[in-house]
């Protein structure tokens, strides 16, 4: 039983969580998970950080023991079913060395925690991780003794935070920002209308084209899998478009539907499309047609296509209002963001590593989540490499831990608090979202232990909006 792990029960303090727990997470939350990604393969050993590790030794007293184990015996003797023996009726040396390993299981259980806990309220230490058990020696009629490794909580000063400042972005919305969403609003219902007249391509056309590409220099190279072909029927170009290649515009401008084209397009090796990264490209292009793109006129028709707007000002006072709130949404994210950061770089302590690895576990968890809605396979999730991932998110876990507990300190000495209206509004929000009802949200909740860790994002949340509010 060497090594054992206390429930994280008998951990006293509140273990700082910071993982996000707002109501935007709740959303599309499956509490089953459909993709039974395994975890197998990116568990944490109990590391600790030396400079946060506590340890304390305990010694329970060799009555309490030999009491534990004659109840536990007892027990045994009850509810034992061997053949041979009438039920209650076992000798207690057969049920003590038929179920040896058991007894003594269930006897540290029942004689441990509330020592452990004693020892540590004698010491005021407060674990934040799962306590380690070692060096436990346990025999019937002699005295249980243990040692228990944890980590707490560190120490540090907050002193100076008022004067940790950002740059506080203008959130106003301009002309320029409004009149780019209404032409994007109007492209999207833009309609292709053909070119009738005789004419050649010209800038601001689209070009319907078919074309066939052959990669110049890959006849030679084997391949195991042949190659994807290069090859499209009717596709829309923009001539002199933001999104086309200069090749394509120089060998589609001048041209008229019927002329058929040869030319070659050298791809940069940062191209989007990977097999065409770094390559040179043969093409052979038919002109089918010439098109414009054609938008809807800014009225009050086109207004109410879009929705129940009265007119095409009510639809730009509608698309104004939303598009200032999420400007502001944005922008103050994103201040608010960079002045937890400067937080985390102003402020040097030691990090509780245990806390570390379970940021770590919630990102990689949320990170298999996507894979899976993506559709990968459960069997190919376990070939990932999670030693090499894990690395990968070490340093964002540390800072997102950081500023937990940075963002908890100047909480409690602002006096932030969460009132129960708060929680209760939040979870009204996470169960619209959820389309779970309340009170079954809410047990659930309960049953996870996870309303207090939603409580303390709220609290996080709301120190945040202070500090920010502060800023010039």
């Amino acid at each position: 039983m060497e090594g054992i792990t206390l429930s994280s029960a008998e951990t006293l303090e509140t273990t700082p969580q910071p993982e996000e727990h707002t109501h935007a997470d709740h959303e599309g939350h499956a509490h089953d998970h459909d993709h039974e990604h395994s975890h197998e393969g990116h568990q944490h050993g109990p590391t600790l950080n030396p400079d946060l590790t506590r340890e304390v030794e305990v010694e329970v007293p060799a009555d309490e023991v030999a009491r534990s184990f004659r109840t536990v015996v007892k027990r045994y003797q009850k509810q034992a079913r061997i053949p041979g023996f009438r039920a209650g009726k076992v000798p207690e040396t057969l049920i003590r060395s038929r179920f040896a390993d058991g007894i003594r299981q269930d006897v540290v259980e029942s004689v441990l925690p509330d020592h452990f806990r004693s020892a540590i309220q004698q010491q005021n230490v407060k674990p934040i991780s799962q306590p380690q058990v070692t060096d436990l020696k346990l025999e019937d009629g002699q005295p249980l003794k243990f040692k228990a490794v944890f980590e707490v909580l560190p120490e540090f000063s907050i002193d100076g935070y008022k004067q940790i400042k950002v740059d506080k972005a203008d959130t106003t919305l301009t002309e320029e920002e409004v009149n780019a969403e209404l032409d994007r609003v109007r492209d999207s219902r833009s309609t292709m209308e053909p070119v009738t007249e005789d004419r050649a391509l010209i800038d601001g056309d689209w070009a319907q084209i078919t074309f066939q590409g052959d990669v110049k220099g890959e006849a030679a190279e084997v391949s195991e899998a042949p190659a994807q072909p290069i090859e499209g029927q009717d596709v829309m170009i923009e001539v002199g478009g933001p999104n086309t290649l200069p090749s394509f515009n120089e060998a589609l401008r001048g041209s008229k539907p019927g002329q058929e084209l040869k030319f070659e397009v050298s791809y940069p090796a940062d191209f989007g499309e990977k097999r065409l990264a770094g390559k040179a490209v043969a093409y052979d292009v038919e002109v089918k047609a010439i098109k414009k793109k054609v938008q809807p006129e800014l009225n009050d028709e086109f207004a109410k296509e879009l929705g129940e707007y009265e007119g095409i000002e009510d639809f730009k006072n509608k698309l104004r209002e939303h598009l200032t709130n999420d400007k502001e949404r944005r922008l103050q994210g994103e201040t608010r963001d960079k002045l937890v950061e400067a937080f985390v770089a102003h402020y040097q302590f030691p990090v509780p590593e245990s806390l570390v690895q379970t940021q770590i576990d919630a990102r990689l968890d949320r990170g298999l989540r996507a894979l899976a809605a993506q559709g990968m396979r459960t069997e190919d999730m376990r070939k990932l490499d999670f030693a090499r991932l894990r690395e990968a998110q070490r340093n964002s876990a540390m800072a997102e831990v950081k500023a937990t507990l940075i963002l908890d300190k100047i909480a409690a000495a602002e006096g932030v608090e969460v009132s129960d209206e708060d929680l209760e509004r939040e979870l009204q929000v996470i169960s619209v979202q959820t389309r779970e009802p309340l009170e079954t949200l809410r047990a659930r909740l309960t049953d996870e232990g996870a309303l207090a860790r939603i409580r303390e994002q709220l609290r996080r949340e709301k120190i945040g909006s202070i500090l920010y509010e502060r800023l010039a």
